[in-house]
């Protein structure tokens, strides 16, 4: 690979791209304390890593950390509105990696990119959606680009979940961790970076007051959780839609109503969908819904709304505001569709906050790390993050922010490992 190769919008927003980077790194002591180690040991030494994730302050530091680590880099958006242009400037300028991704990409530039950071012949894949992993097992793939994979790691519950489903029908070619499934990552990243940032996106999109609104959650996941919870500190009212009966319970015993999407959309003036799964909103949801309803994602891909049945029923259609397009019906009810219906989180605004992305990048880099050092013992399946990486991310975490814990005693180790220790 020639380092310098790279696809983006621009290189002269790189001193504004090094700044932010710079700031987030404040907010992510643990990477920074990997970075530092990585920097001596050496332990990604001659692995080339193909990474396909958004494209932010927060994956720059990722990048910066396996760098340090000896890694050769190419990096591809995850998601087309997701790219910050001046992150990509400052890692090709700065930092000598190769990227290929530019906000507001086209779907066949998008696709050309994935394919671009596969070319650079990597042992190593990052996802965050699982398209790395689907393009090299895709029929018009060189086959040679997956016989050199060693394994890789996946970022989101929708990667996982496609991922896991290759694995069950016994074509997955290469191993993969589900960083995604670490405590460290899904009960952190996905509740409160999701949480804030998902309000975030849609309040900087629309300048909404959420105090007083009725919000409707699609999916009581993590990320749906993390989502209800703030919008009901800000004041909301708050629906939940699901299909899991034990998440639905849950739900309602956290003090939230639950109803099916198709009643719940007649009362919300927000609808947010977190599933992972194809048409939660679709033609019969869009016809109940209130004239005003806007409309939101932050579920990995834009296919949670059916946004071409949304465009059959307009008989307009028009930007109300930037990121914000309106859809008028044929009885003059006007919908609002924020971000194109992508990651609203990304699409407009910065994703998580740093110091979230600390612990779920600082898994990222570790399995990176476990994969070099375990290539040999692992098969082509899914694999949860070892619980030593879990465990020292979590007192890598607790040390940055000064937080002390106790240990337990000789006679309290022997009490809780004996069947013989009774009252």
């Amino acid at each position: 690979m020639r380092i310098m190769d790279y696809d983006i919008k621009t290189t002269d927003l790189a001193d504004v791209g090094k700044q932010r980077i710079d700031w987030a790194n404040r907010f992510m002591p643990v990477l920074t304390s990997i970075r530092e180690r990585f920097a001596t040991e050496q332990p990604l030494q001659g692995i080339k890593v193909a990474a396909c994730l958004h494209v932010t302050t927060e994956t720059a530091n990722l990048m910066q950390t396996l760098k340090a680590g000896g890694a050769e880099l190419a990096l591809c958006a995850s998601n087309p509105l997701s790219t910050q242009d001046d992150v990509s400037a400052s890692l090709v300028v700065n930092d000598e990696i190769a990227v290929f991704a530019i906000n507001g990409e086209d779907t066949e530039t998008y696709y050309k990119h994935i394919h671009a950071a596969l070319a650079t012949q990597s042992n190593i894949t990052m996802d965050d959606g699982a398209d790395l992993v689907s393009q090299l097992h895709s029929e018009e793939t060189n086959p040679a680009l997956v016989e050199q994979v060693i394994a890789g790691t996946e970022e989101t519950t929708t990667g996982v979940i496609r991922l896991k489903s290759m694995a069950a029908e016994g074509v997955l070619k290469y191993p993969i961790i589900a960083v995604n499934d670490a405590n460290t990552k899904h009960f952190f990243d996905n509740r409160y970076g999701t949480g804030q940032s998902t309000l975030d996106g849609i309040i900087r999109a629309t300048n909404l007051l959420i105090a007083g609104t009725t919000v409707v959650v699609a999916g009581y996941g993590w990320c749906g959780r993390g989502v209800a919870s703030r919008a009901r500190g800000l004041g909301a009212n708050v629906i939940v839609t699901e299909v899991t009966a034990l998440k639905a319970l849950e739900a309602v015993m956290d003090g939230f109503r639950v109803m099916p999407m198709q009643k719940a959309v007649q009362e919300g003036d927000l609808v947010i969908t977190l599933t992972g799964d194809i048409h939660v909103l679709r033609k019969e949801h869009f016809e109940a819904m209130k004239d005003g309803t806007i409309i939101a994602n932050s579920g990995h891909f834009n296919v949670e709304i059916d946004i071409p049945a949304l465009e059959e029923l307009a008989v307009e259609k028009s930007v109300a505001r930037e990121y914000v397009e309106s859809y008028t019906l044929a009885d003059g009810r006007t919908l609002y569709l924020i971000g194109e219906g992508r990651l609203v989180n990304l699409a407009s605004a910065e994703g998580h906050p740093a110091s979230v992305m600390d612990m779920s990048f600082a898994n990222q880099a570790l399995s990176l790390e476990y994969i070099a050092k375990n290539q040999q013992k692992l098969e082509n399946q899914v694999y949860d993050v070892p619980e030593a990486i879990d465990e020292e991310v979590a007192r890598l975490k607790l040390a940055a922010f000064g937080v002390e814990i106790d240990t337990l005693t000789e006679e309290q180790e022997k009490y809780l490992n004996s069947w013989e220790m009774g009252t």
